[in-house]
Protein backbone atom coordinates (compact mmCIF):
# COMPACT_ATOMS: atom_id res chain seq x y z
CA UNK A 1 0.00 0.00 0.00
CA UNK A 2 1.46 3.36 -1.19
CA UNK A 3 3.16 5.10 2.60
CA UNK A 4 0.65 8.42 1.95
CA UNK A 5 -2.03 6.32 1.95
CA UNK A 6 -0.90 4.36 4.77
CA UNK A 7 -0.09 7.59 6.85
CA UNK A 8 -3.86 8.83 5.94
CA UNK A 9 -5.40 6.07 7.60
CA UNK A 10 -3.39 5.62 10.63
CA UNK A 11 -4.28 9.48 11.47
CA UNK A 12 -7.35 8.89 11.27
CA UNK A 13 -7.73 5.27 13.43
CA UNK A 14 -8.63 3.34 10.06
CA UNK A 15 -6.15 0.67 9.97
CA UNK A 16 -6.22 -1.70 6.45
CA UNK A 17 -7.86 -5.22 6.80
CA UNK A 18 -7.39 -6.58 3.47
CA UNK A 19 -6.01 -5.69 0.34
CA UNK A 20 -7.68 -2.74 -1.79
CA UNK A 21 -10.27 -3.90 -4.55
CA UNK A 22 -10.85 -1.89 -7.63
CA UNK A 23 -13.92 -0.50 -8.21
CA UNK A 24 -15.28 -0.03 -11.29
CA UNK A 25 -16.15 3.29 -12.96
CA UNK A 26 -12.63 5.01 -12.76
CA UNK A 27 -12.15 6.25 -16.04
CA UNK A 28 -10.81 9.32 -14.51
CA UNK A 29 -9.30 8.52 -10.93
CA UNK A 30 -8.41 5.17 -9.28
CA UNK A 31 -10.77 3.79 -7.32
CA UNK A 32 -11.10 1.49 -4.19
CA UNK A 33 -12.72 -0.39 -1.71
CA UNK A 34 -10.68 -0.95 1.57
CA UNK A 35 -11.70 -3.08 4.80
CA UNK A 36 -10.61 -1.44 7.51
CA UNK A 37 -11.13 -2.01 11.61
CA UNK A 38 -13.83 0.36 10.95
CA UNK A 39 -15.64 -0.97 8.37
CA UNK A 40 -15.35 -0.36 4.69
CA UNK A 41 -13.97 2.68 3.28
CA UNK A 42 -13.90 3.77 -0.33
CA UNK A 43 -10.48 5.14 -1.77
CA UNK A 44 -9.80 7.38 -4.94
CA UNK A 45 -6.69 8.48 -5.89
CA UNK A 46 -6.70 11.48 -8.19
CA UNK A 47 -4.95 14.84 -9.05
CA UNK A 48 -4.76 16.88 -5.19
CA UNK A 49 -6.95 19.76 -6.48
CA UNK A 50 -9.42 17.60 -8.22
CA UNK A 51 -9.88 15.75 -4.60
CA UNK A 52 -9.88 18.57 -2.95
CA UNK A 53 -12.86 20.11 -5.16
CA UNK A 54 -14.58 16.66 -4.95
CA UNK A 55 -14.53 16.39 -0.77
CA UNK A 56 -15.29 20.33 -1.01
CA UNK A 57 -18.74 19.18 -3.24
CA UNK A 58 -19.42 16.19 -1.14
CA UNK A 59 -19.37 18.53 2.47
CA UNK A 60 -21.53 20.86 0.34
CA UNK A 61 -24.56 18.29 -0.61
CA UNK A 62 -24.47 17.09 2.96
CA UNK A 63 -24.69 20.07 4.72
CA UNK A 64 -27.46 21.19 2.56
CA UNK A 65 -29.68 18.56 4.53
CA UNK A 66 -31.56 17.14 1.69
CA UNK A 67 -32.91 13.27 1.58
CA UNK A 68 -30.51 11.85 -0.66
CA UNK A 69 -27.58 10.30 0.87
CA UNK A 70 -23.88 11.08 0.25
CA UNK A 71 -20.73 9.71 1.20
CA UNK A 72 -18.84 11.48 4.43
CA UNK A 73 -15.22 12.48 4.01
CA UNK A 74 -12.77 10.52 6.23
CA UNK A 75 -9.39 12.00 5.11
CA UNK A 76 -8.07 13.47 2.34
CA UNK A 77 -4.18 14.39 1.73
CA UNK A 78 -1.27 13.60 -0.61
CA UNK A 79 -3.37 12.69 -4.07
CA UNK A 80 -6.06 10.48 -1.73
CA UNK A 81 -9.82 10.91 -1.12
CA UNK A 82 -10.84 8.52 1.61
CA UNK A 83 -14.51 8.32 2.20
CA UNK A 84 -17.97 5.80 3.39
CA UNK A 85 -18.47 3.40 1.99
CA UNK A 86 -22.28 2.86 1.03
CA UNK A 87 -24.20 -0.21 0.66
CA UNK A 88 -25.45 -0.83 -3.22
CA UNK A 89 -29.11 -2.02 -3.64
CA UNK A 90 -31.48 -2.37 -6.40
CA UNK A 91 -33.08 0.49 -8.08
CA UNK A 92 -37.32 0.64 -7.62
CA UNK A 93 -40.05 2.77 -8.05
CA UNK A 94 -39.82 3.91 -4.53
CA UNK A 95 -36.34 5.09 -4.42
CA UNK A 96 -36.97 6.44 -8.09
CA UNK A 97 -39.48 9.13 -6.24
CA UNK A 98 -36.96 9.28 -3.19
CA UNK A 99 -34.53 10.29 -5.82
CA UNK A 100 -37.20 13.42 -7.05
CA UNK A 101 -37.99 14.16 -4.15
CA UNK A 102 -34.57 14.60 -2.56
CA UNK A 103 -33.16 16.07 -5.69
CA UNK A 104 -36.11 18.64 -5.35
CA UNK A 105 -35.03 19.86 -2.09
CA UNK A 106 -31.35 20.15 -2.78
CA UNK A 107 -32.70 22.30 -5.63
CA UNK A 108 -34.11 24.44 -3.18
CA UNK A 109 -31.13 26.09 -1.75
CA UNK A 110 -30.60 28.65 -3.69
CA UNK A 111 -28.12 32.31 -3.65
CA UNK A 112 -28.01 35.62 -5.97
CA UNK A 113 -25.28 34.28 -7.59
CA UNK A 114 -24.69 31.41 -10.36
CA UNK A 115 -20.87 30.04 -9.69
CA UNK A 116 -18.92 28.72 -6.80
CA UNK A 117 -16.77 30.01 -4.25
CA UNK A 118 -13.57 27.49 -5.65
CA UNK A 119 -13.23 26.12 -9.23
CA UNK A 120 -13.88 22.02 -9.39
CA UNK A 121 -13.70 19.96 -11.92
CA UNK A 122 -15.81 17.90 -14.21
CA UNK A 123 -14.28 14.01 -15.14
CA UNK A 124 -10.07 15.31 -15.55
CA UNK A 125 -11.72 18.78 -17.04
CA UNK A 126 -11.78 22.10 -14.80
CA UNK A 127 -14.68 23.71 -14.39
CA UNK A 128 -14.82 27.28 -14.00
CA UNK A 129 -17.00 28.71 -11.49
CA UNK A 130 -16.36 32.21 -11.07
CA UNK A 131 -19.67 33.70 -10.17
CA UNK A 132 -21.64 35.70 -11.99
CA UNK A 133 -25.34 37.21 -11.33
CA UNK A 134 -26.76 36.34 -14.70
CA UNK A 135 -27.20 32.55 -14.76
CA UNK A 136 -28.02 33.27 -19.21
CA UNK A 137 -24.11 34.83 -19.04
CA UNK A 138 -22.67 32.01 -16.30
CA UNK A 139 -23.53 29.44 -18.77
CA UNK A 140 -22.38 31.21 -22.01
CA UNK A 141 -19.19 32.30 -20.61
CA UNK A 142 -18.08 29.29 -17.93
CA UNK A 143 -19.07 26.61 -19.41
CA UNK A 144 -20.31 26.43 -23.47
CA UNK A 145 -17.81 29.17 -24.70
CA UNK A 146 -14.79 27.83 -23.09
CA UNK A 147 -15.66 24.18 -24.09
CA UNK A 148 -16.31 24.99 -27.49
CA UNK A 149 -13.08 26.66 -27.66
CA UNK A 150 -11.12 23.68 -26.35
CA UNK A 151 -13.04 21.37 -28.84
CA UNK A 152 -12.66 23.25 -32.04
CA UNK A 153 -8.46 23.66 -30.87
CA UNK A 154 -8.51 20.49 -30.84
CA UNK A 155 -10.00 19.99 -34.13
CA UNK A 156 -13.00 17.72 -32.47
CA UNK A 157 -15.58 21.13 -33.53
CA UNK A 158 -15.42 21.94 -37.02
CA UNK A 159 -16.10 25.91 -37.99
CA UNK A 160 -19.64 25.73 -38.84
CA UNK A 161 -20.52 23.43 -35.90
CA UNK A 162 -18.37 25.77 -33.69
CA UNK A 163 -20.31 28.99 -35.02
CA UNK A 164 -23.39 27.44 -34.83
CA UNK A 165 -23.03 27.16 -31.28
CA UNK A 166 -21.84 30.30 -30.51
CA UNK A 167 -24.82 31.68 -32.21
CA UNK A 168 -27.10 29.80 -29.98
CA UNK A 169 -25.16 30.68 -26.46
CA UNK A 170 -25.56 34.40 -27.23
CA UNK A 171 -29.10 34.02 -27.92
CA UNK A 172 -29.86 32.90 -24.78
CA UNK A 173 -31.12 35.79 -23.25
CA UNK A 174 -33.72 35.91 -26.01
CA UNK A 175 -35.76 32.77 -24.79
CA UNK A 176 -34.42 31.44 -21.06
CA UNK A 177 -35.51 33.63 -17.62
CA UNK A 178 -32.93 34.67 -15.28
CA UNK A 179 -33.33 32.91 -11.59
CA UNK A 180 -31.73 32.36 -8.76
CA UNK A 181 -29.04 30.03 -8.33
CA UNK A 182 -29.44 26.36 -7.31
CA UNK A 183 -26.92 24.23 -5.67
CA UNK A 184 -26.49 21.49 -7.97
CA UNK A 185 -24.65 17.57 -7.82
CA UNK A 186 -23.02 19.20 -11.00
CA UNK A 187 -22.36 15.61 -12.44
CA UNK A 188 -25.52 13.89 -12.24
CA UNK A 189 -25.29 11.10 -14.69
CA UNK A 190 -26.49 7.63 -13.95
CA UNK A 191 -23.37 6.29 -12.29
CA UNK A 192 -23.60 8.69 -9.98
CA UNK A 193 -26.75 7.67 -8.29
CA UNK A 194 -26.59 4.92 -5.87
CA UNK A 195 -30.01 3.29 -5.03
CA UNK A 196 -28.96 1.95 -1.03
CA UNK A 197 -31.11 -0.33 1.11
CA UNK A 198 -31.35 3.18 3.19
CA UNK A 199 -32.57 4.96 -0.12
CA UNK A 200 -31.07 7.55 -2.97
CA UNK A 201 -27.28 8.59 -2.84
CA UNK A 202 -25.62 10.66 -4.79
CA UNK A 203 -21.57 10.85 -5.55
CA UNK A 204 -18.65 12.19 -7.58
CA UNK A 205 -19.80 15.69 -7.41
CA UNK A 206 -18.56 18.53 -9.41
CA UNK A 207 -20.96 21.12 -7.09
CA UNK A 208 -21.54 24.45 -8.36
CA UNK A 209 -24.73 26.98 -8.11
CA UNK A 210 -26.74 27.30 -11.47
CA UNK A 211 -30.26 26.36 -13.45
CA UNK A 212 -32.00 23.42 -11.71
CA UNK A 213 -32.43 21.95 -15.04
CA UNK A 214 -28.26 21.05 -15.28
CA UNK A 215 -28.68 18.23 -13.22
CA UNK A 216 -32.36 17.07 -14.47
CA UNK A 217 -30.77 16.91 -18.06
CA UNK A 218 -27.64 15.34 -17.18
CA UNK A 219 -29.88 12.26 -16.13
CA UNK A 220 -31.88 11.84 -19.01
CA UNK A 221 -28.40 12.33 -21.32
CA UNK A 222 -28.05 8.74 -21.49
CA UNK A 223 -31.33 6.95 -20.22
CA UNK A 224 -33.99 8.11 -17.86
CA UNK A 225 -34.42 8.24 -13.98
CA UNK A 226 -38.25 7.18 -14.91
CA UNK A 227 -41.95 8.41 -14.70
CA UNK A 228 -41.95 8.13 -10.78
CA UNK A 229 -39.15 10.57 -10.58
CA UNK A 230 -39.91 13.35 -12.71
CA UNK A 231 -43.43 13.04 -11.24
CA UNK A 232 -41.80 13.38 -7.60
CA UNK A 233 -39.46 15.99 -8.71
CA UNK A 234 -41.91 18.44 -10.98
CA UNK A 235 -44.52 18.31 -8.22
CA UNK A 236 -47.50 19.09 -10.85
CA UNK A 237 -45.02 22.13 -11.89
CA UNK A 238 -42.57 20.89 -15.06
CA UNK A 239 -41.61 24.34 -16.77
CA UNK A 240 -43.27 24.23 -20.55
CA UNK A 241 -39.85 24.54 -21.96
CA UNK A 242 -38.04 21.65 -20.38
CA UNK A 243 -37.48 20.16 -23.80
CA UNK A 244 -35.98 23.01 -24.60
CA UNK A 245 -33.71 23.57 -20.94
CA UNK A 246 -32.97 20.04 -21.69
CA UNK A 247 -31.30 20.08 -25.35
CA UNK A 248 -28.96 23.25 -23.90
CA UNK A 249 -28.01 21.96 -20.62
CA UNK A 250 -27.28 18.70 -22.35
CA UNK A 251 -24.46 20.51 -24.43
CA UNK A 252 -22.00 20.71 -21.86
CA UNK A 253 -21.63 17.51 -20.77
CA UNK A 254 -21.84 16.60 -24.35
CA UNK A 255 -19.01 19.10 -25.22
CA UNK A 256 -17.03 17.63 -22.28
CA UNK A 257 -17.27 13.66 -23.01
CA UNK A 258 -16.25 15.12 -27.12
CA UNK A 259 -13.48 16.94 -25.12
CA UNK A 260 -12.34 14.08 -23.03
CA UNK A 261 -13.39 10.66 -24.77
CA UNK A 262 -12.99 12.23 -29.02
CA UNK A 263 -15.08 12.26 -32.22
CA UNK A 264 -17.88 9.46 -31.27
CA UNK A 265 -19.81 12.26 -29.50
CA UNK A 266 -19.38 15.16 -32.32
CA UNK A 267 -23.00 13.92 -33.46
CA UNK A 268 -24.50 14.35 -30.08
CA UNK A 269 -23.33 17.79 -30.06
CA UNK A 270 -24.85 18.56 -33.16
CA UNK A 271 -28.14 16.72 -32.62
CA UNK A 272 -28.27 18.94 -29.63
CA UNK A 273 -27.64 21.99 -31.52
CA UNK A 274 -30.31 20.54 -34.15
CA UNK A 275 -32.82 20.58 -31.38
CA UNK A 276 -32.45 24.00 -29.87
CA UNK A 277 -31.92 25.48 -33.56
CA UNK A 278 -35.71 23.95 -34.68
CA UNK A 279 -37.32 24.92 -30.58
Amino acid sequence: MDRALSALLEAQGLSPAGRMQPLGGGDIAAVYRLETSRGPVVVKHDDAERLSGEADGLQALRQAGSSLLVPSVLALGDGWLVMEALEVGSRSQRSATALGEGLRQLHSHTAAEHGWPRDNACGSTPQPNAPLSDGRAFQRDRRLLPLARACHERGLLDDRLRNRLEALAQSLEEWLPDVPASLLHGDLWSGNVLHTPQGPAVIDPAVYRHYPEVDLAMLTLFGSPGEAFFEAYWDGNAPHDWPRREALFQLYPLLNHLLLFGGGYRSGVERAVITLEQL
